[in-house]
């Protein structure tokens, strides 16, 4: 389990293909020294668990089924991600409950800088927007961040300077993939409340 607060942005040192899927090697000079083999961490928001340590730098596998649900496939040297440990018992919750299972790939539909300010609009896969609400929470590369508006499909967040300049949020443009994990709270509301509305349905 995360918060969505970015405690740290890594580089992709390399990536190695392999039969279920790819390789990765990882610098996060930040995290040296607390992170160990068999730990869990956020990557860009996608939950993962580090197969071995050396100094700053990690690795860890991603299977054909997570490349296939998340922006991973994209990772080459050199690109930057976000990273979280998991959250240990009694720290505290400054974010929101983030579990790192990506629910869709979102593209990013501008990108606006207004004074110390830049918001981002991107566009949500229907299994997103469904559970996305007006000042509710979502987690977009791993960052806990709040919906302040929402036409359609598409949402809209604003950055603070600080989210600015320690994570990866520079890197985007027009265009740009992202991964976007919905509300905790609102899956598990929208599964509870889904035989119920199937049923509406089926009697009209």
């Amino acid at each position: 389990m995360f918060t969505g607060l970015v405690e740290a942005v890594g580089q992709v040192l390399h990536r190695e293909e392999f039969e279920k899927g790819i390789r990765f090697r990882l610098s996060a000079s930040d995290l040296e020294g607390s992170l160990h083999e068999g730990d869990s961490i956020s990557i860009d928001g996608v939950c993962h668990t580090v197969t071995g340590v050396d100094g700053p730098d990690f690795g860890f596998e991603s299977v054909r089924t997570t490349l296939s649900r998340t922006t991973l496939g994209e990772f080459v040297p050199g690109r930057e991600a976000n990273l979280e440990r998991a959250i240990r018992a009694g720290e505290p919750m400054g974010g929101h409950l983030v579990q790192g299972h990506v629910d869709g790939v979102g593209v990013m539909e501008e990108v606006e800088e207004a004074g110390e300010t830049v918001f981002l609009r991107f566009r949500m896969p229907e299994e997103v927007a469904r559970l996305t609400v007006l000042y509710g929470s979502i987690a977009l590369d791993g960052i806990s961040l709040t919906v302040n508006r929402i036409i359609q499909d598409v949402a809209e967040v604003a950055i603070i300077p600080y989210t600015w300049e320690h994570t990866n949020l520079g890197r985007l443009v027009k265009g740009s993939t992202v991964n976007l994990e919905a509300d905790l709270v609102g899956k598990y509301v929208d599964q509870l409340m889904r035989p119920y509305l199937e049923g509406a349905r089926s009697e009209d």
